[in-house]
Order: C-alpha cells, then structure tokens, then sequence
C-alpha cells in the first residue's frame, strides 16, 4: 500500500496527541496575528511589539508539524502540507523582516494564504484522529 501521501497510514497507531495540538494552535494563532495587527493599525499601535513576539512563537508549532511529519512514518501522509505551512510562514517573516512598504503589502496577502493551509492541514489533522477513534471503538 503505497503511503507516502496516505494521511491514513497506520490509524491503529494514533495521532501524537502533540502534533494535533500544534495542528490546532496554529490557525489559532494565525487569528491572533490578524486580530492583533488590526488593533494595532485602529486602535493600540502599542500592540505591535505583541504582534511581533507571538509571530516568532508561531515558528514552534508550525516546525513541531514539519519534524513530526519527515520523522514519523505514520504521519508522512502530513509533510506537503506542513512543508508549505512552513515555507509561508518563512515568507511571512521576511516580509516582515525587510520592512520595505512594498513588500509589507503583500504580508496580509502571505497571512492569508498561511492561515487557508494552516486551516487545511488542521482539517487533515482532525480527520485522521477522527479516524483513529473510528477504528478504535470499533
């Protein structure tokens, strides 16, 4: 059975309740920044210093996913997707990091598309637990 993108791989084995978590706090996070920078931009410019901090923290939850999808054999099914979680969030930083209006511009953007695959990798994550739970009680 071919398992390289089969998120399914070896249900009796569970889901590392770690990575869901991480799978969670992620888009959970991503809200964060987007809520922060909003009332940063409206309201509280002090909120940016906050904004940047819990940016830098989301780089644990966002390379827990990657190292437990290339090390894991059973959650190898996960690493497109944490592999791109990953690299947005990087693009993310140096947007950030460069500090240049034009490239600012597209960090809204870069948030958005990291929130949909954070989102997207979440659902994957929840679905095979469900799975396994499934296969469990059965």
């Amino acid at each position: 059975m071919e398992t390289e993108h089969d998120t399914f791989a070896e249900l009796d084995r569970g889901t590392p309740r770690w990575f869901a978590v991480a799978a969670r706090t992620l888009p959970l996070g991503i809200l964060v920044q987007f809520l922060s920078a909003g009332a940063s931009l409206f309201g509280n410019s002090g909120l940016w210093g906050l904004h940047a901090s819990f940016g830098g923290a989301l780089a644990l939850p966002a390379a827990a996913l990657l190292v437990g999808a290339i090390v894991i054999a059973r959650l190898r099914g996960f690493r497109w997707w944490a592999g791109l979680v990953v690299l947005l969030y990087l693009i993310q930083v140096a947007l950030a990091a460069r500090g240049e209006p034009a490239l600012l511009s597209f960090h809204p953007f870069n948030g958005a598309l990291l929130l949909v695959a954070s989102l997207v990798l979440a659902a994957k994550v929840e679905r095979r637990a469900a799975m396994c739970r499934r296969r469990q009680s059965a």
